[in-house]
């Protein structure tokens, strides 16, 4: 816009304090941004993240491109990325930023000011997100699907898919408040029925190289796949890996199963984020992220992968295959 149409617009008054702030403005148009982070790379699995915001926004009443604007932005695994990333958004400026929790974390470092809408699968309070579920305060909000929570649920569907099993063997990424509540759990539910139990702290991929050929080398009958960013990055692979080496695997995400691995069970994490997604459309009309209780997700889901059973050779019982809410042929 040239500079005369601003100072027809400010109806002629002496501007040159402000022109600069608003032509910035004017630069990003009228409409109304949200920044959308995650400390991960981008992805099959992230884009569907997005998308799920974005179906989110729809609800409240915005669709991107006509009456709003999304920034994304991805860290590709290097958290020292973010707070640049964030200062990047501030920069734009948008209105809310969605958040995985990591990201969420240096948001807030980062600003005080612009509405933070975090998705995790952890405690929200515990980690610092924010002061309580029912009153967040501050800036701060979002949705916890808690999938630490379903450790031990996993463990017994798994055990009852693969009864010779041994020894069970578990990816954990120690790196996350997700992965250290995760093994806490799955530790505690296998000492409790006596499963042997092996836990492979992983946050690289030369880790998880590793994890799997001494899993092998160890006779692992199966495979319990944690939460957290970087699993959640490589969940393919790891779907791929578990094949290849005969382990029947199970993860909290849906995703998982379609991906080839044999069972997910846990919430619905395109769930959270469109949950996610009406948060942020509410601030944008003026809530206060301080005044909106964070959400519970708890849309639970138990999906068995049939095609990747036959592969293994496993017969799914049929009180399993009744209680699935999804059954991949």
């Amino acid at each position: 816009m040239k500079r005369r149409d601003f100072i027809a617009l400010l109806g002629g008054a002496a501007a040159s304090s402000v022109l600069g702030p608003l032509a910035a403005r004017a630069q990003q148009g009228a409409l109304p941004a949200v920044g959308f982070l995650r400390n991960t790379r981008e992805d099959d699995l992230t884009r569907a993240m997005a998308a799920a915001v974005r179906a989110g926004l729809s609800e409240a009443g915005y669709a991107e491109g006509k009456n709003l604007t999304i920034e994304y932005r991805w860290g590709d695994g290097q958290r020292d990325r973010l707070p640049a990333l964030v200062a990047e958004l501030v920069s734009k400026p948008v209105g809310v930023i969605v958040a995985n929790s990591v990201a969420a974390l240096a948001a807030k470092t980062v600003t005080t000011t612009v509405p933070i809408v975090f998705v995790t699968g952890t405690d929200p309070v515990r980690d610092g997100l924010v002061t309580s579920f029912n009153r967040p305060g501050g800036n701060v909000t979002g949705v916890s699907f808690l999938s630490g929570q379903s450790a031990g649920k996993r463990l017994e569907l798994l055990r009852r898919l693969v009864p010779g099993a041994i020894t069970i063997a578990a990816l954990i990424d120690p790196t996350t408040n997700e992965g250290k509540e995760e093994r806490h759990d799955i530790e505690t539910a296998a000492q409790a029925v006596g499963q042997q139990l092996l836990v492979f702290p992983v946050s690289s991929d030369r880790e998880v190289d590793a994890a799997f050929q001494s899993m092998v080398e160890h006779g692992a009958g199966a495979l319990l796949i944690g939460a957290g960013a970087f699993i959640t990055s490589r969940q393919e692979r790891l779907a791929a890996l578990a094949l290849r080496h005969r382990l029947p695997a199970a993860r909290n995400l849906r995703e998982f199963a379609l991906a080839g691995g044999l069972m997910s069970y846990g919430t619905s994490i395109t769930d959270a984020y469109r949950q996610a997604g009406i948060y942020a459309g509410r601030i944008l009309k003026g809530e206060k992220p301080g005044d909106l209780p964070v959400l519970q997700s708890d849309k639970w889901e138990l999906v068995l992968n049939l095609k990747t059973a036959k592969a293994l050779g496993l017969d799914i019982p049929l009180e399993l295959h009744a209680a699935a809410d999804e059954v991949i042929e």
